[in-house]
């Protein structure tokens, strides 16, 4: 794993493992890394080669705030270990749809997805008072799904070789979690991680 640690101290959301903050453009070099990671990006829609000034351009459209979107980076053991989205937010149907990228892989499987998830429905149900949150998986990403039923989340259904990726057609997975399902997960989970909980 890399030595860098995280010197920014701003936190958005924290829990025992996790801190959520701003994307700043000091991420820039970071998540140009990830998203040109074959590894990490054959779970993305993204498919072409990625600048490090394309992803500073993205990262400075983020910070308008005028495209209906929030992004934040996942802060694990003092460094940047991913990121995590709300967009399409719809306050008139009180739903949007979420996406996380882990791109250090180190952090496969080990939860931590799980734990920045929680923190950011949170924030989308008790804070913009939404009342639906979607997700969508490529079928052979097992891990997304299976994190996303720990949050709460139900397999709503599949469309049908939605995604090419790895030289085939792959379904895509459709998931959902309304607030009133998550409320007892959140219960839980604001138990366990009460003394580290920044909220």
């Amino acid at each position: 794993m890399s030595s860098t640690r995280e010197t920014n101290d701003v936190i958005f959301r924290q829990s025992n493992r996790v801190t959520l903050r701003p994307v700043s453009e000091s991420d820039c070099d970071v998540l140009t890394k990830w998203i040109n990671d074959p590894d990490v990006q054959q779970y993305l829609e993204a498919y072409l080669p990625m600048t490090k000034n394309e992803e500073m351009t993205w990262i400075k459209t983020i910070q308008t705030r005028d495209i209906g979107s929030l992004v934040v980076m996942i802060i694990a053991d003092g460094k940047p270990i991913g990121n995590m989205c709300i967009s399409g937010i719809d306050h008139r149907q009180g739903t949007a749809v979420t996406g996380t990228l882990i791109g250090n892989t180190d952090y496969w499987g080990k939860g931590y997805g799980t734990e920045a998830k929680m923190l950011m429905l949170e924030y989308a149900f008790n804070v913009l008072n939404l009342r639906k949150i979607c997700s969508d998986v490529i079928a052979f990403n097992t891990r997304s799904t299976s994190y996303s039923l720990k949050c709460g989340y139900k397999i709503e259904g599949y469309r049908k070789k939605q995604y090419f990726a790895k030289g085939k057609y792959w379904d895509q997975v459709q998931l959902a979690v309304f607030r009133k399902d998550w409320k007892p997960y959140w219960k839980a989970f604001a138990k366990e991680h009460k003394n580290n909980l920044r909220i």
